[in-house]
């Protein structure tokens, strides 16, 4: 008997909200202490490597289950940032490694600028929210990494409003996909939502 070819149509979830809630709201937390509003605490180690690491990996995952490239070099991505940055701090503490240099920690900073702009360049084939969140993420890093090879201060907390406002602005993609879903309705605006593929496999 010969099967009938039939279309699957994927109507798994979006992911991307929850990578951008948990890339927006560790952004806000870890800004708001580059401002000097609160130390470096178990706070933010704790967003950062749940929340803004796990939680963005996992998320990388399901976007490439869903075929989408940008989505899954992202989130996975930056998942690993917030791991890796909490690592960073905690592994000196632990006497398990020196702490890096100012030098060291710029040039850290300096190539996840560079990782950054190139997808804020893929932005423009995306929506324009988003386009606004990678930026402002270019800009936070290269402050970041200036701040970092200049030891300034001052760069550094201007670099924490960036910061705060790119959390901000992630948190708004993220939520704003969620109420227009369900609302059925622009209800935050976010632009033109390109889809990068649907799955379709003959079965």
């Amino acid at each position: 008997m010969q099967e009938t070819p039939t279309a699957k149509i994927d109507k798994t979830s979006n992911p991307a909200p929850l990578g951008l809630a948990g890339f927006g709201l560790t952004t806000i937390l870890l800004n708001l202490h580059n401002v000097g509003v609160f130390p470096l605490d178990s706070i933010i180690m704790s967003m950062g490597f749940f929340y803004g690491g796990i939680a963005q990996i996992i998320v990388g995952i399901m976007e490439w289950k869903k075929d989408n490239t940008f989505g899954t070099a992202a989130f996975t991505s930056y998942g690993i940032f917030w791991i890796s940055l909490i690592f960073i701090w905690m592994l000196p503490k632990m006497g398990l490694a020196e702490a890096p240099t100012s030098q060291a920690m710029g040039c850290y900073l300096a190539v996840w600028t560079l990782f950054s702009f190139f997808l804020f360049l893929t932005t423009f084939k995306l929506y324009k929210a988003l386009r606004i969140v990678f930026g402002l993420l270019v800009i936070l890093f290269t402050l970041l990494s200036a701040a970092s090879f200049t030891e300034s201060t001052l760069i550094k907390v201007i670099a924490g409003y960036v910061g705060i406002l790119c959390g901000t602005a992630a948190l708004y993609s993220g939520m704003a996909q969620v109420l227009n879903e369900y609302y059925k309705k622009t209800v935050l605006p976010i632009g033109e939502l390109k889809v990068v593929n649907v799955e379709v496999t003959i079965v």
